[in-house]
C-alpha cells in the first residue's frame, strides 16, 4: 500500500489507497439436505487521486501491479468529477468491538450440524414443507491510507444463520423465513426455528379480506419489507443533491408522527455493518435522521458533503468495491410503548403484515409502495383468525408514517442491519380477490 501511494503522489495532488480482503465459507442446503460447501478469498486494492482538480480512481485483484492501478487511476481522472472534498488527516476513531476470533474457529461440521438442525426442528412439526437454509462466516480485514498521512485499519467478523420454507398443497403455496446475522457465532438454531413455527402455526387457517382500506400493523420484517428502502433512499444524501428526494428540502421540518425516531449508528458493537470508521477513513458516529417526527440530517460522504456544504456523516460505502457513495449502515427505529398483542386487539378488522413481495418495484424515490402480501394474517374482533392469500396492498411510506397509531415496544434485527418494532397504521388499501 505504501509502494502504491508513494507512486500515485508523484503524479497527483492527493491519493488514496484503499485495500479489503474477506474470507467466507458458505453451508448451503436445498430442499431439507447438504448441498454445497465452498470458502472463498478475495483481496482488492483500490486507488483514488486528485489529478488537476479532477477524481481519478481505479481497482484490482492483482495486489502486485501497482503500476498498471496508478496509470488506469491517472487516465480515468482526465474525465473524473470535480473534486470538491481533501481527504482526511489522522484522526482518533472510536472502539468499536466488531470481531470475535471465535468465528473463525466455528468448524464446518459445526455449521452442518447447525443447518441440519434447524431443519429438523422444522421439518419434525411440519414435515411436507421444503427448506432451504444458509450458515455462513466470514471475516474482513480493511486498511486505508491517504497521502494526508491519514489511516485506519479493522478487522470484523460476520457468522449468519437462516432458513426459508415453502409449503405447497394444491395452489396453496406458504412461504416462512427467518435469519439472524452478528459478528458473533450464532449456536442457537432454535430461536430462530421457534419463530418460523410461530408463523407455521399462525398460518395453519385461511382467512379472507374484502377489498377496502384498512388498519395494518407492519412486523419488524414488515416494516423493513415495505417502508425502509423508501427511507434509504430519501436520506441519502446524493438523492437530496440531486433534487430526487422527497424530504431533501425540509431538514428541520416535521414530516413524520412525532412518536417516531430514526437514526444511523455504526458503532452498535457486534453489529455486522458496524465499523470504527466508513471507507474514506471518517470516524463512524450516530447520525439522527428523524427526531420526533422531524427531518434531523441526511447521510453523506466527502464528496456529497462538501457539494452540500456540510461534512460527511461518515457514510462513505464503496459497495462491490466501486467509488465511495452516501450509504446506510445501521438503521434504528426507536421503540414505543406498545405490547404487539396490545395492537392487535385494538383491530376489529385489519393486517398484520410479516413480509410484502415487490414492494420495491414502487415509486422508492416517491415513498409508494404495493405488493403482494407474501406473508400476513388477517385479524378479526382483536385476535389473528389466518393467513391472507391472493391479497396485496399499497400505499405511500410518508402517509403512513405521518400518522401511527402505535410502535411497539419490542424491537428486532432484521437481516443484520435494521433494528425495528412493530409499527400500526390507521390505514392501507388493500385489494384482495376474496
Amino acid at each position: 500500500m505504501e509502494n502504491i501511494l508513494a507512486q500515485a503522489k508523484r503524479v497527483a495532488e492527493e491519493a488514496e489507497v484503499f485495500m479489503v480482503s474477506s474470507e467466507e465459507t458458505p453451508v448451503q442446503f436445498e430442499a431439507n439436505r447438504l448441498k454445497h460447501i465452498q470458502s472463498k478469498q478475495t483481496s482488492s486494492v483500490a486507488l483514488r487521486i486528485i489529478r488537476q482538480g479532477r477524481l481519478g480512481y481505479a481497482s484490482t485483484t492483482e495486489l502486485s501491479d501497482t503500476q498498471s492501478l496508478v496509470y488506469n487511476a491517472v487516465e480515468t481522472a482526465q474525465f473524473g468529477m470535480p473534486a470538491r472534498f481533501e481527504l482526511p488527516s489522522l484522526a482518533s476513531y472510536p472502539r468499536i468491538d466488531v470481531f470475535n476470533p471465535h468465528v473463525e474457529s466455528v468448524s464446518t461440521e459445526k455449521m452442518i450440524e447447525l443447518g441440519e438442525e434447524l431443519i429438523a426442528i422444522i421439518t419434525n412439526h411440519t414435515p411436507d414443507i421444503v427448506c432451504e437454509a444458509l450458515v455462513t462466516k466470514g471475516t474482513i480485514s480493511l486498511q486505508i491510507i491517504n497521502s494526508r498521512r491519514g489511516q485506519a485499519s479493522y478487522r470484523k467478523s460476520i457468522f449468519s444463520l437462516g432458513i426459508e420454507g415453502s409449503l405447497i398443497r394444491d395452489t396453496d403455496m406458504l412461504f416462512v423465513g427467518e435469519s439472524q446475522s452478528s459478528c458473533h457465532p450464532l449456536t442457537q438454531p432454535k430461536e430462530i426455528a421457534d419463530v418460523v413455527l410461530q408463523q407455521l402455526e399462525l398460518a395453519k387457517n385461511r382467512a379472507s379480506v374484502s377489498t377496502r382500506q384498512l388498519p395494518v400493523i407492519f412486523t419488524p420484517r414488515g416494516v423493513a419489507s415495505a417502508l425502509i428502502p423508501s427511507l434509504m433512499a430519501a436520506f441519502n444524501g446524493k438523492t437530496v443533491l440531486e433534487g430526487a428526494s422527497p424530504i431533501g428540502n425540509r431538514l428541520g421540518q416535521q414530516v413524520f408522527d412525532q412518536k417516531l425516531w430514526l437514526w444511523d449508528d455504526p458503532t452498535i458493537a457486534y453489529r455486522p455493518n458496524s465499523r470504527p470508521c466508513d471507507d474514506e477513513g471518517i470516524p463512524s458516529q450516530r447520525t439522527p435522521l428523524i427526531e420526533q417526527g422531524t427531518v434531523a440530517n441526511f447521510l453523506y460522504d466527502l464528496q456529497t458533503a462538501a457539494l452540500a456544504h456540510t461534512k460527511s456523516t461518515g457514510n462513505g460505502s464503496r459497495n462491490h468495491g466501486g467509488p465511495p457513495v452516501p450509504s446506510p449502515t445501521t438503521l434504528v427505529i426507536a421503540p414505543g410503548n406498545t405490547a404487539l398483542d396490545e395492537m392487535v386487539n385494538d383491530i376489529k378488522q385489519g393486517l398484520v403484515i410479516e413480509q410484502l413481495m415487490g414492494a420495491g418495484q414502487g415509486n422508492i424515490l416517491g415513498g409508494d409502495f404495493s405488493g403482494n402480501v407474501l406473508l400476513g394474517y388477517k385479524v378479526e374482533s382483536g385476535k389473528i383468525v389466518g393467513r391472507v392469500k391472493d391479497t396485496m396492498v399499497s400505499g405511500n411510506v410518508y402517509q403512513v408514517l405521518k400518522q401511527i397509531i402505535a410502535i411497539g415496544s419490542e424491537a428486532k434485527w432484521v437481516g443484520g442491519f435494521v433494528n425495528t418494532p412493530p409499527l400500526y397504521c390507521p390505514s392501507l388499501a388493500v385489494a384482495s380477490k376474496g
